[in-house]
């Protein structure tokens, strides 16, 4: 069983060598999106909310282009640079991801990029 790269327009390219997703059979893991917009490459919001929101729309963007929703995550990964920014991420989180049974998730607290705030990859399974 070989690997899929998964690639969209829709999502911000890599800026690194790494793919926006992978696919093994029916397991699909989508790298972690930040809130860059696809089309400009700058950063969409100054606030965890708004951030927040434009990175689970770029791991949407992702798992459509696989074939998936978020209704196939299993899990997702939150990394916020500061752990105040807990309650309003999980706010805005909580706006995107409604379908239950909810994923699992993990939120750790990471450096990233000046201007970022949030990062947040997926695992989904895809078709079974």
């Amino acid at each position: 069983m070989s690997k899929t790269e998964i690639r969209t327009s829709n999502a911000p390219a890599p800026v690194a060598a790494f793919s926006q997703g992978v696919r093994k059979g029916n397991v699909l893991q989508v790298a972690g999106q930040v809130a860059f917009d696809p089309a400009t490459g700058a950063i969409v919001g100054e606030t965890v909310a708004e951030q927040t929101k434009q990175a689970l729309a770029n791991v949407v963007a992702v798992l459509e282009a696989a074939g998936a929703s978020l209704e196939d995550v299993l899990m997702l990964r939150v990394y916020l640079t500061d752990t105040a920014h807990f309650g309003e991420m999980n706010e805005a989180y909580g706006q995107v991801v409604t379908a239950q049974p909810f994923p699992a998730r993990t939120t750790v607290y990471v450096g990233l990029p000046e201007g970022l705030l949030v990062e947040i990859d997926a695992l989904a399974v895809v078709g079974d």
